[in-house]
């Protein structure tokens, strides 16, 4: 298998992520590259925690130096599901605050309707809280496009959220001081019933009675993603990071297309198919988990004896800005050798290696930064390094 360094280098993996911006497709591809540059992180933590209250917990203290948060819901103990104030929304009130994306690692692979209710409804409704997830797409394609699909309908069933006031007062006498506001009341008496906020001014036997108290209720609409829009209950829910605004309420997906781990049987001919897949879905699929940079990448790179009709046109490679993460970062102690695995098939790799040389874009870190004796400080050691090799790529491909 050949990669793409072997070629003449894709421009993508030469323009900084502001320039990238004016290229991508996917709205959230587009704030994502914009908040990597306010934050000058290409981080993400993969937070596997066992309990809900440390993944909150280390969201809130790590979340400074990242700019994605990688999740498994399904392995937390004590998730609350309510979708208003549960951990789910807790979490998107800590994302606005820091100013980073939730990853939730679900892996989706199905039939293209069991996949749109694992992701739009279920208990986790991931697609509530999660603005990006991901798919291994043994299934096929179709479960991209279905998923696809499921995301713009949930996405316009909230276009709009409505900010609701209710005011209640006793007027004063000089209100009603003159026969004209007088009128007015009656008038508004025949419209507003008294179960609806008015107590009555005339009693059932026709005699004048007087105003106890008058509810004013009033509507306004504003888009569901305005930062005015507190989405919790919590007091301080609504504080946006600052320097850039709050990310849309687009979602994205990413394909599941290379692992790190030893053995995997994502071959050449299956990571094909997803390059394939990501092409098509342009509007939903924001890029890959993935070993190497796949942008720009033909058949014959990756799989030259698979008996394939749909090899990719120059122009349509050339036109790939897909955003690509990789797991298995981790970083020696210092004055120590960079670790080879974790015994258990994972095989780790330098920001540098994984950055500078095979051009992923954001580095997914884990047990390096979760098991350390100081987290925050680890996670701001890799934010440098792996900023650091993105800089080195950039000018070794100037």
């Amino acid at each position: 298998m050949s990669t793409t360094q072997e070629k003449q280098p894709h421009w993508s993996l030469k323009q900084s992520f502001a320039e990238r911006v004016e290229s991508s497709s996917h709205p959230l591809t587009s704030y994502l590259f914009r908040l990597m540059e306010v934050k000058q992180s290409n981080l993400c933590l993969s937070a596997d925690v066992e309990h809900a209250r440390d993944l909150l917990a280390l969201a809130d203290k790590v979340g400074p130096s990242i700019v994605v948060l990688k999740t498994h819901y399904d392995l937390i103990t004590g998730w609350d599901y309510h979708p208003h104030t549960g951990t789910g929304a807790q979490l998107a009130a800590l994302a606005r605050k820091h100013g980073f994306l939730i990853f939730e690692d679900r892996k989706f692979v199905d039939i293209g309707s069991t996949v749109q209710k694992q992701y739009t409804a279920g208990t986790a409704c991931i697609v509530e809280w999660a603005h990006i997830t991901n798919a291994d797409i043994h299934a096929g394609e179709a479960m991209v496009s279905a998923m696809a699909q499921a995301a713009q309908k949930w996405r316009e069933r909230v276009p709009y959220e409505v900010k609701t006031s209710v005011s209640v007062g006793t007027p004063v006498a000089d209100q009603f001081a003159d026969e004209e506001a007088e009128d007015q009341v009656d008038e508004l008496r025949k419209i507003v019933p008294r179960e609806n906020g008015i107590s009555s001014a005339k009693d059932t036997d026709g005699r004048k009675g007087s105003i106890v108290s008058i509810t004013t209720v009033t509507q306004t609409y504003e888009p569901a993603d305005s930062p005015r829009l507190a989405k919790t209950m919590s007091v301080g829910d609504e504080a946006v990071f600052p320097g850039i605004e709050e990310a849309p309420l687009d979602r994205g997906l990413l394909i599941l297309a290379q692992m790190s781990s030893k053995g995997c049987l994502m071959d050449g001919k299956y990571t094909w198919e997803c390059v394939k897949a990501a092409r098509k879905n342009k509007d939903f699929v924001m890029g890959y988990v993935a070993q190497q940079n796949l942008n720009g990448i033909t058949k014959e790179d990756l799989a030259p004896t698979y008996e394939d009709d749909e090899s990719a046109t120059e122009e349509e490679a050339q036109a790939d800005n897909f955003i690509h993460m990789t797991p298995g970062c981790k970083l020696p102690p210092p004055g120590e050798e960079a670790p080879q695995g974790d015994g258990l098939g994972q095989q780790y790799n330098t920001p540098d290696n994984l950055v500078n040389i095979k051009g992923t874009d954001i580095a997914i870190v884990g047990r390096g930064i979760i098991t350390a004796a100081d987290p925050p400080a680890e996670a701001e050691r890799y934010r440098r390094k792996a900023w650091k090799a993105y800089q080195d790529r950039r000018e070794r491909l100037a």
